[in-house]
């Protein structure tokens, strides 16, 4: 995909084969409004997530989220961000970490799919948010164990990513 000039807001695409609008229209931004968001459209998000498909139905992923309205738990997340990360993904109205179950709840076995399965999730989760005017970020920047510790995490659960998600902002600030 070829980027024409920025403007003060996002890169617009050009495509090489003409794709969905709202895949064309999705970006990964660093500048986010400090609108926040409605339950109603973060209800939404997960459950977008949760009709992707998965190995054997298992759905092996689990979310953690907080939203700039809930200070504590907005706070509680923020601290297991790392680096570049904490200074610009703070400013989003909606945090999330991203979890994947290693084992396969029918047999109790490694579930080689589950990160896999997690990215269409994911996948499911941004084409809703872009059809909503949401934008998000995902970053591999943030302290998986610090997560599991926070969160008490059972074994075999494994913070993956986490997510910025907001209304896009200035991106001069």
């Amino acid at each position: 995909m070829m980027l024409e000039q920025m403007t003060s807001q996002k890169p617009h695409p050009i495509t090489t084969f003409d794709i969905h609008p709202l895949l064309a229209k999705r970006w990964s931004p660093r500048a986010f409004s400090k609108k926040l968001i409605e339950k109603e459209s973060i209800m939404a998000l997960f459950e977008a997530a949760r009709w992707a498909p998965s190995a054997y139905n298992e759905q092996p992923w689990r979310f953690i989220y907080a939203g700039a309205d809930n200070v504590n738990g907005f706070e509680r997340l923020s601290s297991c961000l790392m680096g570049f990360n904490a200074g610009w993904a703070t400013k989003a109205p909606l945090l999330v970490v991203a979890i994947a179950k290693d084992n396969s709840s029918h047999n109790d076995k490694p579930n080689p799919h589950a990160w896999h399965d997690l990215g269409l999730a994911l996948g499911n989760l941004t084409l809703e948010a872009t059809a909503r005017d949401l934008y998000m970020r995902q970053m591999g920047g943030f302290d998986a164990n610090k997560v599991a510790e926070l969160y008490n995490l059972p074994a075999g659960f494994k913070a993956v990513t986490m997510l910025a998600i907001g209304y896009l902002g200035d991106a001069s600030e």
